[in-house]
């Protein structure tokens, strides 16, 4: 038997550490938890998710409609895109979003996450794509990120922010830190010239380790469209495992780059 009130200080405790480590900023984030194919625990719309206590959150069912809510609290707008994640992944029991900065930074200039340049990155999240932009709290942000939902555990949201989605809270969440220090490190090296990525070579025997590991989840390791069909990777293809809205970095592109990111984070106040 679930214990819902443990899931519910976990949330409260996740959310904690979303916001202290600023990967959100204000009433900003949401996130939920599976209990069952037709019950789900989700944080409430307009209160920071830094001092949430179990009161706050929400029960909805498999169509974001609420089954439980204390007064004065209510689902996050956004609960329709964690619904289409439980419907297209049975596989997953949690899915966080957030703001992170760095992450952010890159869903607002275009840029997915595709380069291979730390092994931990290439066998944990393998490439993070970006879903286009869609309007908060209608059905366009669910569509856009339905096409990745076969191929990837980890999303960009185009002008928006990232979204992660694993078999518990906590994994999820670890994914969500993960998107955001890779983004981190990708920034950094190319304010000094760019990243060494690791070969193609390298990267095959990384998705090798994360096969005999037997790790959950989708990952091109596994399921890259490109991959299957005998192309290269979707780390050397730079195209995102098949998302027609993608964009490859390469060494001419990475001043632009570095210009527009720089000014991104200008404007975030940073």
């Amino acid at each position: 038997m679930v214990n819902e009130y443990e899931i519910k200080k976990e949330m409260c405790e996740i959310g904690k550490r979303v916001y202290n480590r600023g990967m959100v900023a204000a009433n900003d984030g949401n996130f939920s938890v599976k209990l069952n194919d037709n019950e789900f625990l989700c944080t409430p719309t307009g209160v920071s998710k830094g001092f949430m206590t179990p009161e706050y959150i929400c029960k909805v069912d498999a169509n974001g409609n609420v089954i439980q809510a204390n007064k004065g609290f209510k689902p996050s707008s956004e609960i329709k895109m964690h619904m289409r994640v439980y419907k297209e992944r049975p596989d997953v029991n949690s899915v966080v979003h957030a703001h992170p900065l760095y992450a952010t930074t890159f869903a607002i200039a275009g840029i997915p996450l595709t380069a291979p340049i730390m092994p931990e990155a290439v066998i944990s999240l393998g490439c993070v794509p970006i879903a286009k932009y869609g309007t908060p709290s209608t059905e366009e942000i669910p569509d856009a990120v339905e096409e990745h939902l076969p191929y990837f555990d980890a999303v960009l949201l185009e002008n928006h922010g990232a979204l992660t989605f694993s078999v518990s809270l906590l994994d999820a969440y670890h994914k969500m830190e993960s998107v955001e220090f890779y983004a981190r490190l990708l920034w950094q090296t190319m304010q000094i010239g760019g990243p060494q990525e690791l070969s193609e070579e390298q990267v095959q025997r990384l998705y090798e380790i994360r096969r005999q590991f037997g790790m959950p989840g989708k990952h091109p390791a596994n399921v890259c469209p490109n991959a299957q069909a005998g192309k290269p990777s979707c780390h050397s293809c730079g195209n995102g495992c098949g998302s027609s809205t993608s964009n490859i970095v390469t060494g001419a592109d990475a001043d632009l780059v570095a210009s527009i990111t720089k000014k991104v984070m200008e404007q975030l106040g940073k």
